[in-house]
């Protein structure tokens, strides 16, 4: 049976691969053509975004890996139902059980290759993007570290401890140089906003250093007129949704710890616990739709309503996340309500299969 195993396996990844593709390559030149739009600010040149593009299809893979599995799937046992070796395989004694554990032996190998994807590839991948285009278009460096944000100002280097949704920031320490590179000041603020160009510092510790010593002063505001704005903050800080399982969990505990609302990163951490199984699910769902008891219904036609499906989970799956951040909903429902479905729609259409 190993040989039937690997006989369906190819197909599916081979059709897998291919839906990918086509969905990388549409995804690809779309972005391609927004990031042409920024073409010419500072350094950023054409093979800058085309670079740029690149390095951002790992993260378009990984969050369209579970609906490019289904399409996969279907595509590859379309073939060989179009070929009628499926009707063979069943007329030589191969139970459609047996048909459907080779399946799910191929998901369980996607699966693992998603989990792979959205932990080792697409979060350096992405943060890499964004610091270089960030340091291109802006002239400014700009870097992610497990010590916070750093960016260059002038001859001021700035390091954000944390960056809050909506842009406000906690814990901003600012270091400043003479000409001669040495620090002449060390600025440390509790917090900060940004308010008519300028950002509001609050709860400020400044050290002075001097040939003679140091001298500390302390001051409740003040305010920093800094080239460093929101958008290049935003643009510098990565997705929850593209960071590892073992980042999103170390955060979740720092926000709450700091009694900080974390629900958009818990979402974010069920999310991706649960896509592995739903690219398993979806796998499975592929199955009933070629072995269907409507022998009316053409293989074509059954592709097509599988793809509006893993269209529909993609689009549902956006929604629930968005509405569970606003509404504060549970997170782990939130996350998990999708998948279920999927599963559901499975074990349904299963039944049908005669």
């Amino acid at each position: 049976m190993r040989i039937l195993d690997r006989y369906i396996g190819r197909y599916i990844l081979f059709g897998t691969l291919a839906a990918m593709a086509i969905l990388m390559t549409l995804l690809g030149v779309l972005s391609l053509f927004e990031e042409l739009g920024s073409v010419g600010k500072g350094r950023y040149t054409t093979a800058d975004a085309f670079l740029v593009v690149l390095l951002g299809l790992p993260r378009y893979a990984y969050e369209l890996f579970p609906a490019t599995v289904l399409l996969g799937s279907l595509s590859g046992l379309g073939v060989l139902a179009s070929h009628s070796e499926l009707t063979a395989m069943r007329a030589a004694g191969v139970s459609l059980e047996r048909i459907i554990i080779s399946v799910m032996k191929t998901g369980f190998v996607m699966m693992l290759a998603l989990a792979l994807l959205g932990e080792f590839v697409a979060p350096p991948s992405e943060q890499y993007a964004q610091e270089m285009r960030s340091a291109l278009i802006e002239n400014k460096i700009a870097m992610q570290s497990k010590y916070g944000f750093w960016a260059r100002d002038g001859l001021a280097y700035v390091n954000i401890r944390n960056i809050q949704p909506g842009g406000a920031l906690e814990g901003v320490y600012l270091y400043e140089f003479d000409e001669e590179g040495k620090l002449k000041v060390s600025t440390h603020a509790d917090n900060a906003h940004y308010q008519d160009g300028k950002w509001k510092l609050k709860g400020i510790r400044q050290t002075y250093i001097t040939n003679d010593g140091t001298q500390v002063r302390n001051y409740k505001q003040a305010s920093w007129k800094s080239l460093i704005d929101p958008d290049l903050l935003n643009v510098v800080v990565v997705k929850p949704t593209v960071l590892p399982i073992w980042g999103l969990y170390r955060y979740i505990s720092y926000l709450r710890d700091n009694g900080q609302d974390a629900n958009k990163y818990e979402v974010a951490f069920w999310s991706k616990v649960f896509s592995p199984m739903v690219t398993l699910a979806m796998a499975f769902l592929a199955v009933p739709f070629l072995f269907g008891s409507l022998r009316s219904v053409s293989i074509g036609q059954r592709i097509f309503v599988g793809s509006m499906i893993g269209i529909s989970f993609f689009l549902l799956n956006r929604v629930i996340s968005y509405m569970a951040v606003v509404y504060d909903m549970n997170a782990l429902v939130s996350a998990a309500f999708p998948g279920l479905l999927i599963t559901a729609l499975a074990i349904f259409s299963m039944r049908r299969v005669h």
